[in-house]
């Protein structure tokens, strides 16, 4: 028997947040998933993600969190993530950065190994090493330990993410895009056994702008006026992706997936979140 893996869409905020705590444990009972792996990028307030958050998502039911080039914008992260053993910051940020970019965690009587990587285009503020010369060794110090990999590439242009599923057909079982937030249909199997997709989506509003208030993202482009973006509670799902990985590390099957979350929050200041 192999292992179905859930890699749910990143978290946006509250909403995101309500999203998982309503919906996720029906979806791991309903599609028997067996280990979760999520975005964790912008559970706080859109932009980055606190120790609190990043705590309450573990217990809601999330294995492993990922991130990217907002991993250390809330700044209790920085003493948190290195005691932190299922939180995974990209793993080409410089020798010495606090956490670990990633892990090989017991699933049943197996294991997983889960990789974080930051892409280099489009991204203004982080300028990490080249993370196509990274994976080899990780995938490598992996194998040692499990043949089932999944790797979380948080890139910002399509060509830099399909380069990379090609660079690892065949030596990791999937790679998963995120940064987007917009669940792409392209989800499929690489000629050599590597399942993939271009972006998980987001959990959170469906509707909106990434997950964000319209009238807010709008006007920012009208008036290039920074503005702090607003939270958006209007059709609230839980997105991503199913794969099912045999013992061979091979996938096969994936799938897209859409949970519509029906609860409506008691109060939305997020309060009880």
């Amino acid at each position: 028997m192999g292992l179905k893996i859930f890699c749910m869409g990143e978290i946006v905020g509250k909403p995101g947040i309500f999203a998982v705590k309503s919906g996720l444990k029906k979806i791991k009972e309903q599609e028997q998933i067996d280990f979760v792996i999520a975005n964790g990028e912008g559970a706080t307030g859109g932009f980055g993600i606190g120790k609190n958050h990043s705590l309450y998502l573990h217990k809601l039911g999330i294995d492993v969190i990922t991130a990217g080039e907002k991993i250390f914008y809330k700044k209790d992260m920085v003493p948190h993530i290195g005691k932190c053993s299922f939180m995974l910051r990209p793993a080409n940020y410089p020798p010495g950065t606090p956490g670990r970019g990633w892990g090989v965690f017991p699933v049943h009587d197996k294991k997983i190994g889960v990789i974080s990587l930051l892409g280099q285009s489009g991204f203004n503020r982080v300028h990490l090493s080249n993370p196509f010369t990274y994976i080899p060794e990780i995938i490598k110090r992996i194998k040692e330990e499990t043949n089932i990999i999944i790797l979380d590439f948080h890139a910002a242009t399509t060509a830099e993410k399909y380069s990379m599923f090609f660079h690892v057909d065949g030596r990791i079982s999937a790679a998963v895009g995120t940064h987007s937030k917009a669940l792409t249909s392209d989800a499929r199997i690489f000629p050599k056994g590597t399942g993939i997709i271009c972006d998980t989506g987001r959990t959170g509003s469906s509707s909106g702008i990434g997950g964000f208030d319209p009238a807010v993202e709008i006007n920012k482009f009208l008036t290039q006026i920074p503005e702090r973006s607003g939270e958006w509670w209007k059709n609230l799902e839980i997105q991503g992706i199913i794969i099912d990985i045999n013992d061979t590390g091979k996938t096969e099957k994936i799938k897209t997936v859409r949970f519509p979350v029906s609860e409506v929050p008691d109060d939305r200041t997020g309060k009880n979140n």
